[in-house]
């Protein structure tokens, strides 16, 4: 299952559920996000031929991450760019999710491993801009489908 987190005709975030499965090869981003997240479900004896990636000069403005939940449960809260909390996810072992635009924060919900990727080269503590999170407690919280 994919789920799309979406405000005001932007995509903030990409939620790959453990569960998803289908054959061939996806790519869940548009072509014009800096961070390219893609699904490839092949059969045994398929092949990729041999290739190296070309030297191509790109501009990024924006750090965009990808989280792989190796364990554990975690709730995503998300923000809009002026820090409006607009609404919750949870995720889980083997959910896969692309933070693409506006603000996140995260919740461990149990004990949890995430492995991180994102654009490099990291620039400190100048890449974001951290504030306080809006939710007071659990009844302010939204989930939405």
């Amino acid at each position: 299952m994919i789920e799309q987190i979406v405000n005001n005709d932007s995509i903030l975030s990409i939620i790959i559920r453990a569960n998803f499965c289908k054959d061939g090869i996806e790519f869940f981003t548009p072509d014009t996000f800096c961070q390219q997240l893609g699904y490839m479900n092949r059969a045994k004896g398929y092949l990729i031929e041999p290739h190296v990636h070309n030297i191509i000069k790109r501009e990024v403005f924006l750090t965009q991450e990808v989280l792989f939940i190796k364990s554990g449960k975690v709730r995503i809260d998300y923000y809009d760019e002026d820090k409006i909390y607009l609404e919750s996810k949870i995720v889980t072992n083997g959910d896969v999710i692309i933070l693409a635009k506006g603000g996140h924060g995260f919740y461990m919900l149990e004990q949890s491993e995430i492995i991180e990727v994102k654009q490099g080269p990291y620039c400190g503590e100048s890449e974001k801009t951290r504030f306080k999170s809006l939710i007071n407690d659990d009844s302010q919280l939204i989930f939405k489908n």
